[in-house]
């Protein structure tokens, strides 16, 4: 039957008001858009829809709309009811859901915490029993190793022995380091294996023992030849064949030191007996020849003595004894393989002789470059060349120690030493140049030597210029026309005009210059960087002239009038030569010192101020001790007093005595020149003095006059005969009668005795207004007070005062 015209409208509008999932029309559709509704929404649009039918209002009957209203309301209603007991049936499905949930998840829980609390128990018990296992294995092994180790020392197997000792340590480091398992059998295998390491070193020190045998000599001092000449070091023979070497105990002893890590002290120790007993000496004395003998079982090195041919050894010489003893030590003792693999954890197999090389290489290199190298270096450039055969002695002495495994690598500083002889060469000359100059400057000073015009240093013979200005200059004088005048002065001057005055020098300043001269002579045969240093080394010396005699004869200087003038000549003589000292090498020199350096003309104030300074010095200490004389004569006054008169005739005495004393002691010393200027000085210090004293007298009586004028007289008689500046008396006559010349106050003196013992008039005449030789040496004022003292006040004095003016 089809359905109701009601039945289809209100299945249409349950299309039309149903949900995504199908009308609300009839029971069955109602139901599936239901069920729609609750896929989409998750069950919450029937809460909705009961809340809806229960607040839903009656609706009044209004005609047909309400009717048709009511009957679908009538429909809806028991869909909804299923609807809402479907949720309360699901919510309580959902609640059992929860309850059971819940349930499982507590007994899971609890099963599982269970579960690793069992697993972490058997886990650290298995731990345990692992690590007491492991244990127990280490102490297995330890003893193994230690039996093992007990039966191949019987057996002499050291090697075999010290690995075992090894194998035992290791096991024990890895129980000591076991924390919590602190066993108290730890410290007992500690000292167990303690005393077997012991025993195991004893027994190859033994046999070391036996294998290299010292016999040193009695006094503990090594460095005398006699005691040297009782070393001996005997070897134990070894096969020859390279197969056989690991057979015997020698290989065995040392590669168990090496497993032991107790090889390098051993070597070290022997190394350092070799290096002080057999190498050093033959090092360091010419006269140590190194000779074996060969017995059955040993080899025995030891020592005779030959008279030498030099002072130091030849590198040659020394290299060929020490290649003798390395090629015996390598024979018997050194040309064997030991295992460092076994120390360093390294696939490398070295000799033994490596190893003491590495030890005593730099020591030994050392003391052949400061004992003999050094001592080779050539003095002379001319020498430089014969070297070379030193050069190539080092290279095959080096390629000869590389080939017996005792060197390794590129080239060492032996032989870049060797090699670089060019600058050894130069600094050692610059340095003994500079020691030899130093015990020249510190040497006596009063030892001279006369220097004349004639005189010079001696020269070294330079070879001419290939060319220079000076030689274009005489090729085109040559070409002059014969017709052209000479405009050339005929008057020349003199060959010494340019010359050092006859003096005296100290003979260890002239060997100096000397030094300077070939020092600067080498550097112009050598090569450019020699050439440098050398030259420099010759500043330097002028240079230390200057810091080092003033210091070191400073006391001299100031006490000894003699050496002071020395001193003087010195300085001069040096400056003198420094003058021209460059110019003369100037073109022989490396190009670098031809553009304006090789120069001393800048040393030449700085001496003649040295030389100035230290004589003026001496001079103002001789002007002090006149004045201090001069100081005790009672400033001329009252000299009828005999008391003053004696006293002023001593301190006359005393400085004619002074000069006297001074003038032979510079006498031959001094150029004349100087001479005569520093005697006439002092004189004039003097005179000037006993001048001022007399005029500053208020009061001189006749008698006291005529005393005063008699000790003039004797300064005036015996002055000028302090002039000997020549050992020839008739030579100096000349210089004693140009006292004026060097004597400023030696015609005021002379006035003033004239004064003395003139009247007014003749005083007056002596003035000539003002024109007259006295007038010439006093001022008015001075005449003045002088007339005063001497005369008594009356008109004639008077008078003669007023034409004084």
């Amino acid at each position: 039957m089809g359905p109701s015209e009601p039945e289809r409208e209100s299945g249409g509008r349950g299309e039309d008001l149903g949900a995504p999932g199908g009308g609300i029309g009839g029971p069955r559709g109602g139901h599936e858009g239901l069920g729609g509704q609750i896929e989409g929404s998750g069950g919450r649009t029937w809460g909705s829809w009961g809340s809806l039918t229960a607040t839903l209002p009656p609706v009044p009957p209004q005609g047909e709309v309400c009717s048709a209203i009511t009957s679908k309301y009538s429909e809806f209603l028991p869909s909804a009811r299923s609807a809402e007991e479907l949720v309360s049936q699901v919510d309580g499905l959902s609640g059992s859901i929860e309850l059971l949930r819940a349930g499982i998840e507590e007994q899971v829980q609890r099963d599982l915490n269970v579960a690793v609390a069992e697993f972490t128990e058997l886990k650290q018990q298995l731990e345990r029993d692992t690590l007491v296992l492991s244990i127990l294995k280490k102490l297995q092994e330890f003893d193994t190793a230690i039996k093992e180790y007990n039966t191949a020392l019987l057996e002499k197997k050291y090697v075999v022995a010290a690995q075992q000792l090894e194998k035992a340590r290791s096991s024990l480091k890895m129980l000591e380091s076991r924390k919590g398992f602190e066993l108290k059998i730890l410290k007992a295998l500690g000292t167990e294996l303690t005393v077997q390491t012991q025993n195991m070193l004893y027994h190859l020190g033994e046999e070391w023992q036996k294998l290299a045998v010292w016999k040193l000599p009695p006094t503990k001092e090594s460095s005398s030849l006699e005691s040297v000449m009782h070393s001996e070091l005997h070897l134990c023979t070894l096969p020859s064949k390279e197969e056989e070497i690991a057979s015997q105990p020698v290989a065995s002893v040392l590669q168990a030191f090496a497993v032991l890590g107790e090889l390098r002290t051993k070597l070290k120790i022997f190394g350092q007996l070799l290096l002080k007993y057999i190498l050093k000496p033959l090092i360091s004395y010419p006269s140590l020849q190194p000779f074996t003998e060969e017995l059955s079982d040993v080899v025995i090195l030891r020592f005779k003595c030959e008279e030498p041919n030099l002072d130091h050894s030849s590198p040659v010489e020394v290299f060929d004894k020490i290649k003798l003893i390395l090629e015996v030590l390598h024979k018997y003792l050194l040309n064997v393989p030991v295992e460092q693999c076994v120390e360093d954890k390294k696939e490398c197999r070295v000799t033994l002789a490596e190893l003491l090389g590495d030890m005593i290489w730099e020591e030994l290199s050392d003391c052949l470059i400061q004992n003999c190298l050094v001592n080779s270096i050539p003095t002379n450039s001319s020498k430089l060349e014969q070297y070379i055969e030193v050069i190539k002695s080092t290279e095959e002495f080096e390629k000869a120690l590389k080939n017996m495994q005792f060197l390794k690598g590129d080239t060492t500083d032996l032989l870049k030493y060797a090699r670089n002889v060019n600058s050894h060469f130069a600094n050692k000359k610059c340095q003994d140049v500079i020691v030899a100059a130093r015990n020249l400057m510190t040497s006596e000073i009063h030892n001279t030597v006369k220097i004349t015009p004639d005189s010079c240093v001696a020269l070294p013979k330079l070879p001419d210029p290939g060319s220079g200005d000076h030689l274009k200059m005489q090729k085109t004088s040559k070409q002059l026309p014969k017709e052209m005048v000479n405009l050339e002065n005929e008057t020349k001057l003199s060959q010494y005009t340019f010359s050092l005055p006859t003096c005296r020098i100290s003979s260890s300043v002239e060997k100096l210059m000397e030094l300077a001269y070939q020092t600067l002579l080498e550097a112009t045969a050598s090569t450019d960087q020699c050439c440098i240093q050398l030259f420099y080394s010759v500043r330097n010396i002028f240079q230390l002239f200057y810091d080092v005699v003033p210091t070191y004869h400073k006391e001299n200087l100031q006490k000894l009038p003699q050496l002071a003038a020395i001193h003087h000549n010195n300085c001069m003589y040096i400056a003198h030569h420094l003058l021209t000292m460059g110019h003369q090498f100037r073109y022989r020199l490396t190009n670098i010192l031809c553009d304006g350096a090789a120069t001393f003309v800048d040393l030449v104030p700085g001496f003649r101020r040295l030389g100035m300074e230290c004589f003026l010095a001496q001079m103002r200490v001789q002007k002090g001790e006149i004045l201090e004389r001069l100081s005790s004569a009672r400033n001329f006054s009252n000299m009828d007093d005999e008391e003053n008169y004696s006293a002023a005739n001593k301190a006359i005495r005393q400085v004619l005595h002074q000069l006297k004393r001074l003038g032979k002691v510079w006498q031959d010393v001094l150029p004349v020149n100087v001479y005569c200027k520093a005697m006439g000085t002092l004189l004039n210090t003097a005179l000037s003095e006993i001048v001022t004293r007399i005029a500053a007298l208020e009061d001189i009586s006749a008698e006291d006059a005529d005393r005063l004028y008699s000790l003039c007289r004797i300064m005036v008689e015996e002055g000028p005969q302090v002039f000997t500046p020549l050992p020839e008396e008739d030579k100096n006559k000349k210089y004693q009668e140009e006292v004026p010349v060097y004597v400023q106050k030696w015609m005021t003196f002379k006035e003033l005795m004239i004064i003395l013992q003139a009247n007014l008039q003749e005083i007056v005449d002596q003035w000539a207004d003002g024109k007259g030789p006295l007038a010439a040496e006093f001022s008015p004022a001075e005449v003045k007070s002088l007339i005063r003292a001497l005369f008594q006040n009356t008109e004639r004095r008077a008078a003669a005062l007023a034409k004084i003016k």
